[in-house]
């Protein structure tokens, strides 16, 4: 494995221009989501499960809405390589329209029947309960979500993203510090439990969107327009990019349900299961960090160099983006393995617990590599490139005509604890690995949309 393209300086520049803020942004995030675990773990393992539970409804969300942006992006990447400012206003008003129509379904679910969706991952009283209180309040915030992600996904696209970080990174130390007042009640507030992690997160959210506005404006970005211009496209432009968008929309929605049904299936084998996955999965967000940034920074320069008709070069910035991902998933998952016990040390977990804890991070650190070729070829390659309907038969099939089999078989069947079935559900991404390799070599995911 050739790393000799590291002495290509431009190359290095733009990617790390692009990768180092993302990669400080997720791991701001990752890193207060693990300290919100840690301050609800406190309070035991069913408030563990209650936070996690109710976050797979955000979790399936934020999915749909990053279908939706990234397939937005798609085209205000290739715009941009081609320096089109007003067809990149309209592509933001296409996804501010879709992604808000979407958050608001999923508001009234949270705020109407949160006991019944919590309902389809648990039967435990006391998780739905608190679970329930959660998501009632939270729910209200999932349309200035859906506002600020349209946003960040065209920033991004276009290059501009410190403002993006400033913004997120101001509201979740925000939210992280109000979180922690209302959960113990310190500085004269009240002891609300989980009940003020979800005051601190709605309100963390809520800032995040009026500080993106105000950047935006501030700072005279090619977005600081009047907003009613960005609905100004003709009906042929809104069936040319959602051509491409839907099928990126429908890969994530199927996805986020493969994953949450994952996660229903470790919620019934045992509370003290799904709270283990749930630490193992701020863990995973926090080794994560790295290759979020590696892969959106890879997605902007593919469709900037789509769209400038420079096709060889995409190809080339993709297979060496795949190869620093996999070396840097190597890394860290070592340090995953030998930092296991300080990290199940910050939990107060039962002695079951704390195995599945250790016996996770194991599994994930061992098939992490794996994981991080598939984010590459996928996010860097078949999504940047407008592959999205080849992208998203592969995710479908990997999914659900292997993952979720698996881990049935794994939970129901055979009776295995929840580590092994989680390593069963990991024969979806050693298929995909084969499929998506094969797709990227044959350069047949790259599609140039704009130079129509």
């Amino acid at each position: 494995m050739s790393l000799s393209f590291l002495k290509d300086r431009t190359f290095l520049r733009e990617l790390l221009l692009i990768a180092i803020p993302i990669s400080f942004q997720q791991l701001i995030n990752a890193s207060l989501n693990m300290i919100d675990v840690i301050m609800v773990g406190q309070l035991g393992e069913a408030s563990i499960a209650a936070l996690g539970l109710s976050n797979q409804i955000f979790f399936v969300l934020i999915l749909i809405l990053f279908g939706a942006t990234s397939g937005m992006s798609i085209f205000t990447a290739q715009f941009w390589g081609r320096q089109e400012i007003e067809p990149i206003r309209k592509v933001l008003g296409m996804s501010l329209i879709m992604s808000v129509s979407v958050a608001f379904l999923f508001t009234l679910a949270a705020a109407l029947i949160p006991e019944t969706v919590l309902g389809f991952y648990t039967k435990d009283a006391e998780v739905i309960r608190l679970g329930s209180s959660y998501l009632r309040i939270v729910g209200f915030t999932y349309i200035p979500i859906a506002i600020a992600t349209s946003y960040i996904a065209i920033l991004r696209s276009i290059q501009l993203v410190r403002l993006t970080v400033v913004a997120t990174v101001s509201a979740l130390i925000f939210k992280t510090i109000l979180g922690y007042g209302l959960i113990f009640g310190k500085w004269g507030l009240p002891a609300l439990g989980v009940r003020g992690a979800a005051i601190g997160t709605a309100s963390g959210w809520t800032l995040e969107l009026v500080l993106l506005l105000i950047f935006i404006y501030t700072q005279k970005t090619p977005l600081a327009a009047n907003p009613l211009t960005f609905f100004s496209f003709d009906k042929i432009f809104f069936f040319r990019v959602l051509k491409t968008v839907l099928p990126a929309v429908a890969n994530e929605m199927f996805w986020s349900l493969g994953i949450t049904t994952y996660n229903a299936i470790y919620a019934h084998i045992g509370t003290d299961s799904i709270a283990a996955i749930n630490v193992n999965a701020t863990i995973e967000e926090l080794g994560f960090v790295v290759f979020m940034g590696l892969g959106n920074a890879c997605a902007v320069m593919v469709g900037n160099r789509i769209g400038a008709g420079r096709k060889d070069e995409a190809y080339e910035i993709v297979r060496r983006v795949i190869l620093l991902s996999i070396s840097a998933a190597w890394m860290v998952g070592l340090a995953v393995i030998l930092l296991r016990d300080e990290v199940v040390g910050l939990y107060d977990l039962s002695p079951n617990g704390v195995t599945n804890v250790r016996m996770l991070m194991l599994m994930m650190a061992c098939t992490l590599w794996i994981r991080m070729f598939n984010f590459s070829t996928f996010i860097g390659a078949l999504r940047a490139g407008g592959d999205t309907r080849f992208a998203l038969i592969m995710e479908i099939c990997s999914i659900w005509l292997i993952g979720v089999p698996a881990a049935y078989v794994g939970a129901f069947v055979l009776h295995l604890p929840v580590y092994y079935v989680y390593l069963m559900v990991m024969l979806e991404e050693v298929a995909k690995a084969f499929v998506s390799g094969w797709r990227f070599k044959s350069r047949k995911w790259v599609h140039d949309l704009v130079n129509v």
